[in-house]
C-alpha cells in the first residue's frame, strides 16, 4: 500500500504543484533550489529495493539512508510480523526524501511490482545471477531478507529469479544494510548506463516531488501556502 497523503500532499493537491513551487521559490536560496533540482534529475524509479521483515532498527535506518543516497525513488518494506521501524538518528532525515511503501503480504508485494512491469529478484547464496550479470534492461526490483532467516520461501517462489553478491572471504554473509548498499549501488550504476541518463523520474512525478521538497525545506510551509494561495 502507498503512503497515506499528509498535509503537504493535500495542500499540493488543492493548489497545484506549479503554484506551490512559485509561492515558495522566493523563500529558498538558489543553492537549495539547485540541489533539489539536481537530486530530482538523478532519481531512479526503475530500480526498487525491497526488504522483508527487518526488525533491527539500525539496519532498517541504514537501508533507508542507503536507498535514498543511491538516488532510488522507492523503498518497499514487507511487514508480515514486526512493523518496519528505523532508528531516526541513523537515517539523518533520509526518510523524508523517499517513498516508503509498506506491505503485509510478501507475495502480494512482489506481484504488485510485477504488475507495474518490474522483474523481481530474490537475493540468495549461490544464486544463478549476480549483480554484475543480471539483466538490467528493464525495470528491476531486488528483495532482501532479514538479518537471520533471510527471505521466506513463499517470497522467493513469487520472484522471477535470484541473484547474489560475490564474496571472497571466509565470512558467509554481509550485514543486511551492507548487502543492500553493495547490490543496489552497482545495479543503479548499470541501470543508468543502460538508460543513458542519471535518472528516469516522469515529468509529472518530478513536478509533484519538487513541490513537496520545496515545502519540506520551509518551516510551517502548509500554513504559509494556505495564506499565500487562498
Amino acid at each position: 500500500m502507498l503512503a497515506v497523503p499528509d498535509a503537504i500532499d493535500r495542500v499540493i493537491e488543492r493548489h497545484g504543484a506549479d503554484a506551490v513551487c512559485a509561492a515558495l521559490l522566493p523563500m529558498l536560496t538558489p543553492e537549495r533550489v539547485n540541489r533539489i533540482d539536481t537530486v530530482l534529475a538523478n532519481r531512479l524509479v526503475s530500480l526498487v529495493t525491497i526488504v522483508e521483515d527487518t526488525y533491527d532498527p539500525h539496519n532498517a535506518a541504514a537501508t533507508i539512508r542507503t536507498t535514498e543516497a543511491i538516488g532510488l525513488h522507492q523503498l518497499h518494506v514487507i511487514e508480515p510480523g514486526e512493523r518496519f521501524s528505523a532508528a531516526g538518528g541513523v537515517t539523518r532525515g533520509a526518510h523524508k526524501w523517499i517513498d516508503l511503501v509498506r506491505h503485509r503480504d510478501p507475495v502480494a508485494a512482489v506481484k504488485s511490482l510485477q504488475s507495474r512491469g518490474f522483474r523481481v529478484y530474490a537475493t540468495l547464496p549461490g544464486a544463478p545471477h549476480t549483480i554484475e550479470d543480471v539483466d538490467v534492461g528493464s525495470p528491476i526490483a531486488v528483495a532482501f531478507g532479514n538479518e537471520h532467516a533471510g527471505l521466506r520461501d513463499t517470497t522467493v517462489a513469487a520472484c522471477d529469479g535470484a541473484l547474489g553478491v560475490a564474496m571472497f572471504g571466509f565470512t558467509e554473509s554481509f550485514n543486511l544494510s551492507v548487502t543492500v548498499a553493495l547490490a543496489m549501488n552497482r545495479l543503479a550504476t548499470r541501470r543508468r548506463e543502460v538508460i543513458g541518463a542519471s535518472g528516469d523520474l516522469p515529468e509529472e512525478q518530478r513536478r509533484l516531488l519538487r513541490a513537496r521538497w520545496f515545502a519540506l525545506k520551509i518551516r510551517g510551509a502548509v500554513g504559509v501556502l494556505d495564506r499565500l494561495l487562498a
